[in-house]
């Protein structure tokens, strides 16, 4: 049978994607609105601000490692709905709790912790899921899609969510709870994929393998090597901007989110152009340069407030966007590439674990350093400060983004499979999309 076109890529990618998108949006909406209540309502510091923002990485150094072994044996699809239905109960915890007047900084820790462990879950099983059910050679657009995707929930969540919280306070968070229930739904009408996988090596063979065949692999240790170093930047930036922009700027929450939305205009423009710059430089290529733009572009915010912060926040954000898609776009595809399909779960948990693993860490930094520099120089400059040394940071992730591609290109073994592929698949899954139809 022939492929598909690739703009036909099957009823379980668009299930798939259509729930993705819409739990993407609700997403947004708590991602905004969490910080918008600690600074607003509980009246949170720059440190509290650093500490909620970590659990939302925590999870990934305590569970990381172990979350591709498990997913890898249980079913897959289930495990996605599962996680889905455990985010919809921590998320919809943070406005009762705030009605009941519970609501405090270790409650929502608590809450942003649960859910970012159930992310961790979903998130490997996510990234089995699109080989899955789309064919080899049609990956890339299909990244791209929910890339896009992603972009303009990027686009409207931040509109979105000022509009909510300015009408509904708290209850938006109820927004989010619910696109969990539609995510939940689409993975349940699809056709069943993702059974469990008959492993061989015991357990802590299996979490090794991930992290040993990431190292070997002369692209992978580069791309992990770039990943560590943007994001041990990266999360600096995001974490300071709301304290940038409410306590630094006085920027009002109606303002911020617009800036924020038109800014992400650029985060879909990226996804949009992405396949076609790494078809033309090469996906290694373009993630080295996006790398590397991604960061400095970010050096933007100093122009606030000497021009109006609004239109700084939207022009910055939206380049910074941009770059950002670009990268998401080609490296997923570049990971993809070099690794059996059996051993996609295990490689995926320890690199999300080796590369967001420091993630927790840089936002805590920020945080601290916020507070630490706000005594001797003022909340703007101490923010404005942290914001470029995160930046400046996360700029040397282009250095060994730089040796992706002619590694690509000279087209070198893959890393060993210390555990070889049977002569029959085990699991169903995981066969080519074209023997599944």
């Amino acid at each position: 049978m022939k492929p598909r076109r690739p703009e036909q890529l099957g009823r379980g990618f668009n299930l798939f994607w259509f729930g993705k998108s819409v739990s993407n949006v609700g997403d947004r909406v708590t991602v905004f609105v969490v910080p918008t209540l600690m600074i607003f309502v509980l009246h949170a510091s720059a440190l509290q601000v650093g500490v909620v923002a970590m659990a939302q990485y925590l999870g990934i150094p305590l569970l990381g490692p172990v979350a591709g072994v498990l997913v890898d044996r249980w079913d897959k699809r289930r495990t996605l709905i599962a996680c889905d239905l455990v985010r919809l109960v921590a998320v919809a915890v943070i406005p009762a709790a705030y009605w009941l007047d519970l609501l405090s900084t270790p409650l929502l820790f608590c809450c942003v912790a649960a859910v970012s462990g159930a992310t961790i879950f979903f998130n490997v099983g996510y990234l089995v899921a699109v080989p899955a059910v789309v064919e080899q050679p049609h990956l890339v657009r299909a990244y791209s899609r929910l890339e896009g995707s992603g972009s303009v929930a990027e686009v409207s969540g931040p509109s979105i969510a000022a509009a909510l919280y300015g009408a509904l306070g708290a209850a938006s968070l109820l927004v989010d709870a619910a696109s969990y229930l539609v995510s939940a739904a689409c993975f349940r009408w699809m056709r069943p994929w993702g059974r469990p996988t008959v492993a061989q090596g015991s357990v802590w063979q299996r979490l090794t393998l991930g992290f040993r065949l990431n190292w070997q692999d002369p692209v992978l240790r580069r791309v992990v090597l770039a990943a560590v170093t943007l994001n041990s930047g990266g999360p600096v930036f995001v974490t300071v901007m709301p304290v940038l922009a409410y306590r630094g700027l006085g920027v009002s929450v109606g303002v911020y989110g617009a800036a924020m939305s038109a800014g992400a205009v650029g985060a879909l423009l990226g996804a949009l152009v992405a396949p076609r710059i790494g078809e033309r430089l090469g996906i290694g290529r373009t993630m080295a340069w996006a790398l590397l733009l991604h960061c400095l572009v970010g050096l933007g915010v100093l122009a606030a407030p000497t021009l109006p912060a609004g239109p700084v926040i939207a022009v910055t954000m939206g380049a910074y966007g941009f770059f950002m898609s670009c990268i998401n776009v080609c490296s997923a595809p570049a990971r993809q590439s070099r690794m059996s399909a059996r051993h996609q779960g295990v490689m995926h948990a320890a690199f999300r674990t080796a590369t967001w693993g420091v993630i927790p860490l840089a936002a805590l930094a920020g945080g601290l350093a916020v507070s630490l520099l706000t005594g001797p120089l003022g909340v703007l400059d101490a923010a404005r400060w942290t914001m470029v040394g995160g930046t400046l940071l996360a700029a040397c992730s282009f250095l060994p983004a730089l040796g992706v591609q002619p590694r690509m290109d000279a087209d070198l073994p893959k890393a060993v499979d210390l555990f070889p592929e049977p002569t029959a698949p085990a699991d169903g899954a995981t066969e080519p999309a074209e023997a599944r139809k």
